[in-house]
């Protein structure tokens, strides 16, 4: 027993993600515990008005993404790997440049389509000056996706923790502000979005101070000349944008599916769920993007065997948490979330009992999002590997049938039929990745030899 832990100690690969998944998590737990505390301030229906507004600004914005965070990644951890300083600097500029264009177009787009998200998902045209203040949210995230990237290939996932920290204390004021003084939920939306101009800004002024320490101080000179080949570089970044588009319909819209085709109050249900799994998958959630660079840093020095052990370990970790809070959840979860309890002649509760129809959700819910909790490295595998439309052609099917299925479906099958349709797709969807990711890399191993580790 002392030989495998003192193994796991000496996994310097392991330590490093573990570490930095720590200061990424710690900074998160304030942002998942809000949600409990907005829900019970605005109630079923307002909360699912909330959900509704929020979903539809970062779907829009998520929908004009090339996600150039694992653009940067990618192809600036390359360079970075074999000290090309100047070529993983082009990289950077002509991702920030992509994103930057794209933000714009973004809030025009959200503009264009608000007063058809107030009417048809909302139920309530006087909702539409919600969508355009917090759209607001994409402008402040301008390049941020980039300059995230560019924190996670340089390690500093501590400044990250930091700025997550002030973001999630800067709402929580405002939420704890709102909920004594009743104000409502234009003073949570403003809450909320004052966080996301932390949360976008940030990172920014952060990856323009790091950036000269990391490539040098004419790194905003290097030539474009410099880039990946243009059709390779445009192929990555089409990708990455297409499955984060199949991501967003298939699989971070359910809020807005189910105000569509039900109601806020539904969708209210449905949020409140999906907060509880978030506080579910919170501790791994950081495991994504610290094992990411990891990852890629081993396919790009062909050390086969540290990936598989990095793979293992982490699937160990995740596997031992999902398992955990899965047994709790269905053993406690209905008295402890949702019902009220006497303590010393005072009522107190998590949520109130009126939110109790969104446990029958959560339950369906965690089998999909266990799945892909414990296999999470999935699709930054293939990344790493060169297989980017693998991920991207196996979550089109997988949406194609999802979206078939639910117009087939609801709303005569009742909500909880959307919570089996996601719990399905994930599982269908994850199992097929991770089938193609060690295909790929059993051929990578065979094609080159295993330096040592």
């Amino acid at each position: 027993m002392n030989g495998w832990l003192d193994r796991w100690r000496q996994d310097h690969v392991l330590s490093r993600v573990v570490k930095n998944s720590g200061y990424l998590f710690t900074s998160n737990v304030i942002s998942a515990l809000l949600s409990i505390l907005t829900a019970n301030l605005l109630g079923v229906r307002v909360f699912g008005v909330l959900g509704i507004v929020i979903s539809t600004v970062s779907n829009v914005n998520r929908l004009l993404s090339f996600r150039m965070g694992d653009v940067v990644v990618k192809y600036m951890g390359d360079h970075v790997a074999r000290d090309e300083k100047q070529a993983a600097a082009a990289v950077v500029k002509a991702s920030a440049l992509t994103e930057g264009i794209t933000s714009l177009l973004a809030y025009a787009v959200l503009a264009a389509l608000a007063p058809l998200a107030a009417r048809h998902l909302a139920d309530d045209p006087s909702t539409l000056p919600l969508f355009l203040i917090y759209g607001l949210s994409i402008l402040s995230n301008i390049t941020t996706e980039t300059a995230t990237g560019v924190l996670q290939v340089g390690g500093h996932y501590r400044s990250q923790a930091l700025v997550n920290l002030v973001q999630s204390v800067a709402t929580a004021a405002i939420i704890v502000y709102a909920y004594f003084s009743q104000t409502g939920l234009i003073t949570v939306l403003i809450a909320y979005l004052a966080g996301k101009m932390i949360l976008g800004l940030a990172p920014i002024v952060l990856a323009i101070y790091w950036l000269p320490r990391m490539l040098g101080n004419d790194w905003i000179k290097a030539p474009m000349s410099l880039l990946p080949p243009r059709g390779e570089f445009i192929r990555f970044s089409l990708s990455t944008n297409f499955s984060s588009t199949i991501n967003m319909i298939a699989r971070d819209s359910e809020v807005l599916w189910v105000g569509y085709f039900f109601s806020p109050l539904e969708a209210g249900y449905f949020k409140t769920a999906l907060a509880i799994i978030n506080l579910v998958v919170m501790p791994i959630t950081p495991f994504i993007s610290t094992t990411y660079p990891e990852i890629t840093r081993a396919v790009a020095k062909l050390k086969w065997a540290r990936l598989r052990r990095l793979l293992g370990r982490v699937t160990m970790i995740s596997s031992a948490w999902t398992g955990a809070v899965a047994v709790g959840l269905l053993l406690f979860g209905r008295p402890v979330l949702f019902q009220n309890w006497d303590i010393l002649g005072r009522t107190m509760h998590i949520y109130r009992p009126e939110f109790l129809p969104a446990f029958p959700v959560l339950m369906i819910l965690l089998v999909g999002f266990g799945f892909a909790n414990i296999l999470f490295w999935n699709r930054p595998l293939l990344l790493a590997l060169g297989r980017a439309g693998v991920p991207l052609r196996v979550g089109f099917w997988g949406m194609v049938i999802k979206v078939a299925l639910a117009f087939l479906l609801l709303p005569a099958a009742g909500y909880l039929t959307e919570a089996w349709l996601l719990s399905g797709y994930f599982v269908f969807t994850v199992g097929l990745i991770i089938w193609q990711g060690f295909r790929t890399l059993q051929k990578a191993e065979a094609a080159a030899p295993q330096p040592a580790v």
